[in-house]
Formats: C-alpha cells, sequence, structure tokens
C-alpha cells in the first residue's frame, strides 16, 4: 500500500501536466490572438474553452464556410491575422472557402484544424483526409503537428507568415492524439518561451531614388494622371499618405470599390462618377493597392487608353512582374508614398483647379452625380433598386462620424450600392471583393462588429447572397 507522501508526489506530478489543447491556447494567447472564429466539435472543443479560459473570445458559428469569411474580414480590418477553428474533414473542407477568400483578397488569416489520430491514418479512420494537401492550393504556409512540443513554434509561425509581404492565409493541423498528448508545466513554460517572437521576414525595400524621381517625373509630365488605390492601400493605412499627394498635386483620384473611403468620396478630386472618362483618357496612372485584374479591366483598351503608362505600387514583386506595368514600385504602399511626397516636396507641382483635365472630370461627375440624384428622387411604387439605396445612403451619412461599416453583397444590390452608397472613412466598405463571392456577407458583418465595436454595420444584401448565410444572424 503506498504512503500518503507518495500518492502526495503523484498528485503533484499529475497536476504538472498540460494537454496539447492548452499549449495551443497559450501560444496563441502569448501570440496576442483576441478573438477566434469557428465551429466547435470533436477534437477541437477543449482547444476552444481553454482559449476561452485565456481570455480570447470564440465567435460560434453554424457553418466553418462563414466563419473562414469572418476571419479573412477581421484580419483586412484589423491587419491581423484573423482565426478561425474547424473540425476535421469535412470541417476542414467547409473552411477552405474562408482560406481562398483570404487568398483571393490578399488578408491574413490563420485556420486551425483538428484531424485524426495520425497512428490511424489511412484506415480510413472518423472524418480522415490529407488536410495538408487540401488546403496547399490556398495558403501561404501549411504545416503539421506530429507532437505537442512542436504546437507553440507553429502557431506562432502560422500567425507570422499571415502577415509578413503579401498577406494571406496559413494552415495548422492538429492531430487529435498531438491535442491529447501531455507535457510538464516546466517544459510548456520553455517551449512557449522559445516559440516568442519568431523573426518575421521584413519586406524589402525595393524602390530606389531613381524610381521614385522617375515616377514623380511621369506625374509631372503627364496632361491627364489619375491616382487610382483598392484594398492594399486600405490594407496598409494608406490614407494619410495618399490624401497628402492628391492635396499637393490636384491629381483626380479612383479607387476600387473597397478602396472607397480612403479619401472621402465627397472629395472635390473624387473621379468615381466620371470612371469612364478618367480610366479611357488618362495617359499616366499611379495605382497603389490595387491589382490591374478583371476590377481594373487588366489596365488595357479599349478600357483604357493605348498610350497610358502605369506606375503600379505594389508589396509583391510577383504581381508586378505578372502585370508589367511602365514603372514598378515594390514595398509597402506607404513607404513608397512617402518617399514620392518627399520628392515631390523638394520640387512641387499641382494641376489646379482650372487644369483641362481636371475641369472635364470634375464637369462630368457632377452632370452624372446630377442625373443619380434626379433618378434617386423619384417615388417608384413598387420599389426599384434606387428608392432604398438612397433610404439607406441618408440613413448612412447622418450617422455621421465613426461612420457605419457597410457590408455590401449581391448583384444588381452591390452594383447600384457601389454608385449610390458614400463612403467618406477608411475600411468601411466591405464587398464581395477580387472573387466577386457571395455569401460572405453575414461572416463580414460579424467580422465588422467585433474588430470595430464603435461602428455600426449595415449590410446591405441581395435576397440570394443573404440565402447563403442566412442563419449567421444568429450569430450577430
Amino acid at each position: 500500500m503506498a504512503d500518503s507522501n507518495t500518492l502526495t508526489s503523484n498528485s503533484e506530478v499529475i497536476q504538472n501536466l498540460i494537454d496539447g489543447n492548452v499549449l495551443a491556447a497559450r501560444a496563441l494567447a502569448l501570440a496576442g490572438v483576441r478573438h477566434m472564429f469557428g465551429v466547435v466539435g470533436i477534437p477541437v472543443t477543449s482547444l476552444a474553452t481553454q482559449s476561452v479560459a485565456l481570455g480570447i473570445r470564440f465567435i460560434a458559428f453554424h457553418n466553418e464556410q462563414s466563419a473562414g469569411y469572418a476571419a479573412s474580414a477581421y484580419g483586412y480590418l484589423t491587419a491581423r491575422p484573423g482565426v478561425f477553428l474547424t473540425v476535421s474533414g469535412p470541417g476542414c473542407v467547409h473552411g477552405l472557402a474562408g482560406l481562398s477568400n483570404s487568398a483571393a483578397n490578399t488578408w491574413p488569416a490563420v485556420m486551425i484544424s483538428g484531424s485524426c489520430d495520425q497512428r490511424d491514418f489511412g484506415k480510413g479512420d472518423f472524418q480522415e483526409l490529407d488536410q495538408i494537401a487540401a488546403v496547399r492550393p490556398f495558403v501561404k504556409f501549411a504545416a503539421k503537428a506530429t507532437e505537442i512540443s512542436q504546437i507553440p513554434h507553429l502557431v506562432l509561425s502560422a500567425l507570422s507568415h499571415a502577415v509578413e509581404g503579401r498577406p494571406g492565409g496559413c494552415y495548422l493541423d492538429l492531430p487529435t492524439d498531438v491535442l491529447h498528448q501531455k507535457i510538464s508545466e516546466e517544459d510548456a513554460a520553455r517551449i512557449l518561451a522559445e516559440a516568442e517572437n519568431p523573426r518575421v521576414r521584413v519586406v524589402e525595400n525595393l524602390v530606389s531614388s531613381v524610381d521614385i524621381e522617375k515616377a514623380v517625373g511621369l506625374l509631372r509630365n503627364a496632361d491627364r494622371p489619375l491616382i487610382v488605390f483598392g484594398k492594399g492601400a486600405a490594407y496598409a493605412r494608406a490614407e494619410n499618405s495618399l490624401k497628402k499627394l492628391i492635396e499637393t498635386t490636384g491629381i483626380p483620384f479612383l479607387p476600387t470599390p473597397m478602396g472607397k473611403g480612403l479619401v472621402p468620396d465627397s472629395h472635390e478630386l473624387a473621379s468615381t462618377a466620371a470612371r469612364s472618362l478618367a480610366i479611357g483618357g488618362c495617359d499616366v496612372a499611379l495605382v497603389v493597392g490595387a491589382r490591374l485584374n478583371w476590377l481594373l479591366h487588366f489596365g488595357e483598351p479599349p478600357k483604357w487608353s493605348n498610350d497610358a503608362k502605369f506606375i503600379l505600387v505594389d508589396i509583391s514583386k510577383e504581381e508586378i512582374e505578372l502585370r508589367k506595368p511602365y514603372l514598378g514600385l515594390v514595398g509597402d504602399a506607404v513607404t513608397v508614398l512617402d518617399l514620392i511626397n518627399k520628392e515631390i516636396k523638394d520640387d512641387p507641382f499641382c494641376l489646379g483647379k482650372s487644369h483641362p483635365w481636371v475641369e472635364a472630370i470634375s464637369q462630368k461627375a457632377k452632370v452624372n452625380v446630377l442625373k443619380m440624384e434626379t433618378q434617386l428622387a423619384k417615388e417608384v411604387v413598387p420599389f426599384n433598386f434606387f428608392t432604398p439605396m438612397r433610404i439607406i445612403r441618408d440613413a448612412i451619412l447622418a450617422q455621421g462620424s465613426p461612420y457605419p461599416i457597410l457590408v455590401s453583397e449581391g448583384a444588381n444590390t452591390m452594383d447600384v450600392g457601389r454608385a449610390v452608397l458614400v463612403q467618406n472613412e477608411p475600411r468601411t466598405r466591405l464587398d464581395a471583393g477580387t472573387w466577386g463571392t457571395m455569401g460572405v456577407g453575414l461572416g463580414y458583418c460579424i467580422a465588422a462588429a467585433v474588430a470595430s465595436p464603435d461602428r455600426l454595420v449595415v449590410a446591405v444584401e441581395g435576397d440570394s447572397g443573404f440565402g447563403f448565410s442566412a442563419m449567421e444572424v444568429e450569430v450577430s
């Protein structure tokens, strides 16, 4: 019979052990994760509860697809990786929607999925799937923890990979047996300390002073310059640098849909209402944080003029090499814009309101706005798209600052809303994005409410788009 001292000693040893769920939760908390989206179940329920115990808010969804969309939008709005949790097999597959959305929009997100016991893989285990192979096409980084000691390093690596360079999705696979493995508190503390603050690769500034001089020279000598910016500039928090450049030079600007609000839509140099004239007539376009993809007609005729010269600012060297602009500037939007602003400060220029190009865009915009307002003023029964959009627009503007975050989803709903609804503050518009994905709306709404609790969130959704994720209303 064991004596009391032996029982006490064994009890202390047992109490000094933690499992993989606790270790993963501690790694997430150590990395500064504040929110987690997802759907719990075997084998990750304990990971969720342990995370909550450490102060991480868990937002439970009905479907992993919407949880993934929420995580990707959260990453965009906060510039921190949105983390979402799924079960194995089908849960992971549903979560691919969120990872692919992050990849398409270049937003940081990390999906953490449970998986089957490693000893039973290949035998037809419950929800068995080669999840690393499944996620690989959609992520920057994918890894499986094969033993408990790897968890902290892989958690922090996934989070850092998501935000470094061009943002995107990352994946971490936590098998059931690894989550159930145990480790001493002492070893856990040591491993967490070793994993803390992994070296993040800093994006090298590849912009030379010669290239900055060339960019400024092109803008200065252009007859019809245009500044275009998108959600990459919004993610980079480039609003102040952009506004300074626009107001210093007097160059008209055109935001892509989710770039709206970086400089207020109400600004006198906004050319959104004269979009066709702006892109069809410009001879030099400075494009910041926006890809020359379908949203910008690939930068090609007939929408753009044959002689248009593009200065493309992007954090991705590969993106610039793909588009082959007249001049490519690789770097963070704020860094590059600040260099351009500094170069202009030394030898300033400004088009002025009476410049033929500025005047032409201004007049065209006024004509188109008047046409739109005439249409909006009509009392049509039954409603068309314009009447409710006018009501929504006026209600949003009446809110004042901080303005609501608008989530727009649908085909006609989104198209009409893009023209009618006004954005006057940065990152206050979320829509179907680069892929034109339907079903993102409710997940985006929840992410916006979590990321920006000081702002009202307004969802303007088409009936079909809403139907993709309607049950998530219960989560909100």
